[in-house]
């Protein structure tokens, strides 16, 4: 968001209310299924002795991309942040991981894995990917360090991606404590089933952030990540009662850290942002504010989420999801609502009437994912149609002593007046058809094009048992940002053809060949080949 938007005033308690009542669900959640499921596990597993160098697996990975211009879209993004827009660029990459399942008939069971990449023309020479180690007890789970999650009520592989917890970027190191499955609640015949996370970390891109600036636009170190998320779901055993309904809720914010920012005499000011255990709580239970705020008060740090709904319908020989992605970044677009009745003259900070300002709701997400059981040349079809152009609309007014009027629109999706934005190591955190600001020629770390129109398709198939294949198409239509609108709507075509081929031994391979048209992203041509062996 920028600087007007760092003055909305938010309904603090109807958003404290919220988000206590997410962080007791989670805790609820961890410590109930601890008793519920215990059953579920025999003692006699855990009597045996745990051999932790036992089901370790362990992959080598080699890929370079060649590309006319940049490296188009589908090559590089969702890829948690292992590309480069470089027009050559590749890596070698080497995992090993003990994975949890390995445990799954103990009640305690113990994981970790590291995964690094010794790569050339990307933002890094050298990647420690992942590096992480999980514990479980029954159903929770415990998670400290870098680990690649994945998107939730969406299709990884086909989806252009979520707008919150997206797998764009680089993962985070965080301490995540979640409840990762699906656990139905003891009541109402177990019809109900819940799950969720919450997590705190912090981001690593300073040297980058700094190299790409060159210290002459805002940029911030140490900044401090948290998120929170819970997913309710209706509905049980699909094979005899084949409609279910899912409703999440996922929220995270950006804050602390030091932020740098030009003074207007050639100087780089220096902010130091909020990093006691009050940001923390400001960051689970918004409050606080931001040092820039003035005189409206905002909440500390960059605040952002989306309302998630998936209906899903299964059959014996395909299964169909319908879903929804409400994204926002403060509470206007959160609620749709907004306060507006302020007093006037000594009174205008004053609530005087019962009176608000109702937003619409046009910017969303919505899509549908195809399964088809047992047909091999098409097994997975995804269709989305975002929207992202409201942003609650062109007008931002904070009441004043002469204008009672209040009106919070103008939210800059994924930017921010103090934080650096939805974006690690230059890539949006989110939904890639944010243009991320890795693109930006001028360094500066901004999303310059977040409001547009898109339409994507992905399918997939599998016509052999060793041979798939994957298509992404995408057409958009971005009209920049509020702050930089362009002068004339531009428009982006991005496609993908991925090939991918199952040979001996644990050998694979994959090509893919990808392209722009447009001005959003310019003509980019690219061909991407990979080859992985698993030990």
């Amino acid at each position: 968001m920028n600087d007007a938007i760092t003055a909305i005033h938010i309904n603090c308690d109807t958003f404290k209310r919220l988000k206590q009542n997410i962080f007791c669900l989670s805790l609820l959640l961890l410590a109930c299924n601890s008793n519920t499921y215990a059953q579920e596990w025999t003692d006699n597993h855990d009597s045996s002795k745990r051999n932790l160098a036992h089901g370790i697996e362990t992959k080598l990975e080699w890929q370079s991309t060649f590309s006319k211009g940049k490296t188009p879209l589908w090559l590089n993004a969702n890829k948690y942040g292992l590309s480069s827009l470089e027009k050559n660029n590749g890596y070698f990459r080497a995992t090993m991981e003990r994975p949890l399942q390995t445990d799954s008939a103990r009640r305690w069971g113990i994981g970790y894995g590291i995964d690094i990449a010794a790569a050339y023309n990307n933002t890094s020479r050298f990647i420690v990917q992942q590096a992480f180690a999980e514990v479980r007890w029954l159903h929770g789970k415990l998670t400290v360090g870098s680990k690649q999650q994945l998107p939730v009520m969406k299709n990884a592989a086909l989806s252009s991606g979520a707008q919150t917890l997206g797998i764009n970027a680089r993962p985070v190191p965080q301490v995540r404590l979640e409840l990762p499955e699906y656990w139905a609640i003891p009541v109402a015949n177990r019809w109900i089933q819940l799950k969720g996370h919450i997590s705190y970390g912090i981001l690593t891109d300073d040297s980058w952030q700094k190299d790409f600036t060159a210290q002459k636009s805002k940029y911030a170190e140490h900044t401090l990540f948290h998120s929170k998320a819970g997913y309710l779901r209706i509905g049980k055993d699909e094979e005899l009662y084949p409609v279910s309904l899912e409703f999440g809720l996922e929220m995270a914010t950006l804050f602390g850290g030091t932020t740098y920012m030009p003074d207007g005499n050639g100087q780089m000011e220096r902010l130091s942002n909020g990093h006691g255990l009050k940001s923390f709580w400001h960051a689970l239970i918004p409050g606080g504010s931001d040092i820039t705020d003035g005189a409206y008060a905002n909440v500390e740090g960059d605040e952002l989420g989306s309302w998630l709904l998936r209906l899903n319908y299964n059959t014996d020989n395909w299964r169909i999801g319908l879903y929804a992605d409400k994204f926002f970044e403060d509470h206007s677009g959160m609620f749709l609502l907004d306060y507006d009745g302020y007093g006037e003259g000594e009174e205008h900070a004053v609530k005087k009437h019962t009176k608000f300002f109702l937003y619409d709701m046009k910017d969303i997400m919505l899509g549908a994912e195809l399964n088809l059981k047992y047909t091999k040349w098409i097994k997975n079809i995804v269709a989305e149609y975002i929207y992202t152009k409201y942003q609650s609309g062109p007008v931002y007014h904070d009441h004043t002593f002469t204008i009672s009027e209040h009106i919070a629109g103008i939210d800059n999706y994924y930017n921010h007046a103090v934080c650096s934005g939805w974006q690690h190591w230059g890539q949006v955190m989110g939904n890639p058809l944010y243009r991320s600001p890795l693109y930006n020629e001028d360094g500066r770390i901004e999303v310059e094009d977040n409001r547009f129109v898109a339409w994507h398709l992905g399918f997939d198939g599998a016509p052999t048992d060793n041979l798939a294949y994957r298509v992404l198409a995408t057409w958009q239509e971005g009209v920049g940002s509020y702050d930089r609108p362009y002068l004339m709507p531009r428009r982006n075509v991005s496609l993908l053809a991925e090939i991918s081929y199952q040979l001996r031994k644990g050998w694979a391979l994959k090509c893919g060949f990808g392209a722009d048209f447009g001005k959003i992203l310019g003509n980019n041509r690219g061909l991407q080949i990979s080859a992985c062996k698993q030990l």
